[in-house]
């Protein structure tokens, strides 16, 4: 039972906080018959009154973000035009951000600069990733070539690591900016279920750099075990 718990722990540690996020988020997102507005129909309100009029509120079968370029915000599909706790306290994150880009927020330019820099590094290295470095050395039969594409896999995740390290400020504060504008259009029976999703909102990018630590370490194990299979040779 000693040895299986020392096994199943570090998944744990490292899944734990995603199932935690996708469980809240999930939870709050039941429909409320007495709420007037949905997710995208508050946005709009929201945005109107903080004078954003360059900002669209948009529906996406991926991850909830907001882009700061092309000026979008986009909510899942399951979200945004749902009448919930998760929606409106999503679509208020999210609008979180926005109200970031229109004052210049530092560590939002911080993380777009980081991202825009790093983009082309992480498709390469997303692609040897995919391929494995095993792979990678039956195919090239070049120690070389081995050790480069391991190096660009750990500088990728290690520049994805540093992004979400980077985005953790940026994420609570935005958190933090959509609590003081829910409270206005929220009963307070209702706040602290908003508090929650919105803690979730910011741990995702928490959750995302666990996972990205743990899959750097699996690599960095396998490309030294790799070198060592070639030493012995």
């Amino acid at each position: 039972m000693t040895k299986l718990l020392f096994y199943i722990l570090p998944f744990l540690l490292v899944f734990l906080p995603s199932l935690w996020v996708n469980y809240v988020l999930k939870k709050f997102n039941v429909t409320f018959s007495d709420m007037p507005f949905t997710g995208k129909e508050l946005g709009k309100i929201i945005l109107e009154e903080h004078n954003i009029n360059n900002v669209s509120i948009n529906s996406i079968k991926q991850l909830d973000h907001y882009n700061p370029i092309d000026k979008k915000i986009h909510i899942s599909e399951d979200k945004i035009n749902k009448k919930s706790i998760t929606s409106i306290s999503v679509v208020a994150h999210e609008i979180g951000h926005a109200i970031q880009d229109k004052y210049n927020y530092k560590p939002l330019k911080l993380r777009q600069t980081l991202i825009e820099k790093t983009s082309i590094l992480q498709r390469i290295g997303s692609f040897l990733l995919i391929i494995g470095l095993p792979s990678i050395f039956a195919f090239t039969k070049s120690p070389f070539i081995t050790l480069l594409a391991g190096i660009i896999i750990m500088g990728c995740l290690s520049t994805n690591v540093l992004i979400h390290l980077v985005t953790l400020p940026v994420e609570f504060d935005a958190s933090k900016r959509a609590l003081k504008i829910l409270e206005k259009y929220v009963p307070k029976k209702n706040i602290k279920q908003c508090r929650a999703v919105l803690t979730a909102a910011a741990f995702t990018y928490l959750a995302q750099s666990i996972v990205s630590i743990f899959r750097l370490k699996i690599i960095l194990l396998s490309f030294v075990n790799i070198f060592k299979s070639l030493i012995r040779r």
